[in-house]
């Protein structure tokens, strides 16, 4: 049996529960804090670390008598954050000193910043954390916590999608609880992307149910697209990089002429990610967007949803671009006619759907926009 401290995330009973895979009910929890150290927020990330600190007080809570199964789950799980357990001694509400051990950071791992809340962290970061818990856990026994410290930024990405998906209003002609029968979920794979499957039985347009049946999807998360539009010149911006989606899908020409697009960064708003990602990736600064649509472009088989825009720029002011080399990204552009992109839509020159759905889109309110200059 192993006692914890824990004065970070874990705090967080919920994510603990998940975490161990029990409820607290069969846990011996004890506030407790912890003498000469701080606890801090890392970062550009949503959990803390605890440092040596003279004078400082780093609260928590002692959780005794864990089991070799229990310290597996959180070796994976905090494995995952590169942390390490070391012994130290704590102090409970009453007194009392105990031995226990806790989870350091690997020194020079992450850089603290300003004290760390817990109340303010479940606030903006606790549901999101819980999502990717059940990602990150579903694989434990399957992946190493070094295979998943990999994933986990887009683990994060699909987990802030999930919730996003689930802040929608609810369909007022189906009852979920009634109309969808989940009978197996399995999370079959994780990468940069991932794949899940559920076997389900949903409610026929007869009222009967549907006989079980096994479907899988591809989970991205959400992106940005944004194609830049100069109504001064009339000209538009694409860029092209290999995709090697089209190429495994068996495509003779997988390099693709697209606008601008991105995964939205957690954290990001949709636009927020248009405008980063167009100067990411074509050195572009777009002055305003236009939302041209939201929505699912391929909802028989990938769970990626997809926010478009067209951005106003001044096409005569590129500076860089060409995509993040720590991404393997790799873009040329090319500035068109608006008239070149029309006609290279009725040659069905272009095979990525945001793109002709922005075309066809800006074909409508082109006028409007060149208007605006007058």
């Amino acid at each position: 049996m192993v006692d914890l401290f824990f004065y970070g995330t874990l705090r967080h009973v919920p994510l603990l529960e998940l975490v161990l895979g029990r409820a607290r009910t069969g846990l011996d929890i004890s506030e407790a804090s912890l003498a000469d150290h701080g606890v801090y927020a890392v970062r550009d990330q949503i959990f803390p670390l605890i440092v040596q600190a003279s004078g400082e007080v780093a609260t928590g809570l002692l959780v005794r008598g864990l089991t070799p199964a229990d310290l597996a789950a959180l070796d994976f799980y905090e494995g995952g954050f590169d942390y390490a357990l070391r012994p130290i001694t704590v102090r409970l509400s009453s007194g009392e000193e105990a031995a226990a051990q806790v989870y350091f950071p690997a020194p020079g791992q992450w850089q603290p910043t300003g004290a760390w809340d817990l109340e303010a962290w479940i606030a903006q970061s606790g549901a999101v954390t819980l999502r990717a818990a059940e990602e990150v856990m579903a694989y434990q026994g399957r992946m190493t916590a070094e295979q998943m410290r990999k994933s986990l930024p887009s683990i994060r990405r699909r987990a802030s999608a999930w919730l996003m998906a689930q802040s929608g209003s609810e369909d007022p002609a189906h009852d979920l609880s009634q109309d969808v029968q989940i009978e197996n979920h399995k999370r079959a794979y994780v990468n940069f992307f991932a794949m899940e499957e559920m076997d389900l039985r949903f409610r026929r347009y007869d009222g009967t149910m549907s006989p079980s049946v096994n479907r899988g999807v591809a989970l991205v998360g959400r992106a940005s697209v944004v194609l830049p539009y100069d109504p001064v010149r009339d000209q538009v911006l694409l860029v092209e990089q290999f995709r090697a989606a089209t190429f495994i899908a068996g495509e003779k020409r997988p390099w693709m002429w697209e606008p601008v697009a991105g995964l939205i960064d957690l954290g990001e708003t949709p636009e927020q990610a248009a405008y980063r990602e167009a100067v990411e990736e074509a050195g572009v600064t777009i002055s305003h967007l236009e939302k041209v649509t939201q929505g699912y472009p391929s909802s028989g088989a990938s769970g990626e949803f997809v926010y478009i825009f067209v951005g106003v720029a001044d096409l005569s002011d590129i500076r860089g671009g060409g995509g993040v080399a720590g991404e393997n990204e790799d873009l040329r552009s090319e500035i068109l006619s608006f008239d070149a992109l029309m006609q290279g839509i009725d040659d069905h020159r272009y095979q990525d759907m945001p793109l002709i759905t922005a075309a066809l889109w800006l074909s409508r309110h082109r006028e409007r926009l060149r208007a605006q200059l007058r």
